[in-house]
């Protein structure tokens, strides 16, 4: 096991690598503790989740709302648990971000870690401290930012999972690798998905190395103010599309991504987008769509990231840089009429 600590601006988090579920104990005690995880995960580990008091939720995107909230936090109740209980998220996004956004408000605050066991939530979700709800066909609308106590990752987790959220991360991968690290692309290139599947030493380097990617724009930018925004490559189009499709967050990621390196060889002279495109089709993932643009276009009108007239669009000048664009509205309109 490795363990890190960062700093982040109202505390400490304290990572740990290669570890072992059994270690949660060390960090937390059992009476002092509510774990939260969902159907799929706890019918798959159930032996894991012997002596926890645990709340089993259903899965999926469907269910990050506010009624799932509601029932987690009756169950908290239910349990007794008060300000010194520390709420523990064992699953995937959806599980991490509905249990930092209740410990959020829960009593006004209580303490939280993570314990990540999907790809996509290992590299992106549980980092960072961004935790909420959608609302409606609006991803994330609700939420607050505040970051775990620990996070605790055990790649067993990731032996029982399904094709399909190994894809999930690997965009997320992608995204890290398109945004600051050429040399990861040429990686992701040179290997395939199989290869980090049977390759354990080759899958926890790159997690870890996707982990301080991310982690280390947050600690400089935990409130998005600059840099941090880069890590929404892909997201805007993509948060748009999600939802009006049911897709999976890395497929809607992909296409977005797909989008915005073609707005980015329009408007910044980038000319990787063949090379994206093949690399997101090697992993499984999609590239070009058919979709609604007018539609998309409304919701992205209630986009976080955009004001009155513009919106923050991020985009490539080279594989491995990207940066911050603010595109008018009616200019972002004009663009997606062309797809």
């Amino acid at each position: 096991m490795k363990k890190k600590t960062f700093t982040f601006s109202a505390g400490t988090v304290q990572y740990f690598f290669d570890a072992e579920f059994s270690h949660l104990e060390k960090l937390v005690a059992k009476e002092n503790a509510v774990i939260v995880t969902d159907e799929h995960v706890f019918a798959k580990h159930k032996s894991r989740f012997k002596g926890w008091n645990t709340i089993v939720l259903k899965a999926g995107e469907q269910y990050k709302i506010q009624q799932t909230v509601d029932v987690v936090i009756d169950q908290l109740m239910a349990f007794g648990a008060d300000r010194k209980t520390t709420l523990v998220g064992v699953g995937g996004g959806v599980v991490t971000d509905i249990t930092g956004y209740v410990a959020g408000i829960y009593m006004r605050g209580i303490p939280f870690g993570f314990v990540p066991t999907s790809l996509l939530a290992m590299v992106d979700a549980s980092i960072g401290g961004k935790n909420g709800i959608d609302v409606g066909l609006y991803k994330n609308m609700v939420g607050l930012i505040r970051q775990p106590k620990f996070l605790l990752f055990d790649f067993s987790f990731l032996r029982t999972l399904p094709k399909t959220e190994w894809q999930n991360g690997f965009a997320e991968i992608i995204k890290h690798a398109c945004i600051k690290d050429a040399a990861m692309f040429t990686l992701l290139q040179h290997n395939t998905l199989r290869n980090f599947q049977k390759n354990s030493k080759l899958l926890s380097a790159l997690v870890e190395r996707n982990v301080l990617i991310k982690t280390k724009v947050v600690v400089a930018d935990e409130f998005e103010q600059g840099d941090r925004k880069l890590l929404n490559f892909g997201h805007t189009l993509g948060h748009a599309i999600e939802n009006m499709y049911e897709l999976s967050h890395g497929q809607a990621i992909s296409i977005g991504m797909t989008y915005a390196a073609m707005i980015s060889q329009q408007l910044k002279g980038y000319t990787g987008t063949t090379d994206l495109v093949n690399l997101l089709s090697k992993y499984g993932l999609p590239t070009f769509a058919k979709f609604d643009t007018k539609k998309a276009f409304k919701v992205l009108l209630k986009d976080k990231k955009k004001d009155n007239v513009s919106i923050n669009y991020i985009l490539l000048t080279k594989t491995g840089k990207g940066v911050v664009q603010p595109l008018l509205l009616v200019q972002l309109q004009d663009i997606l009429k062309q797809f």
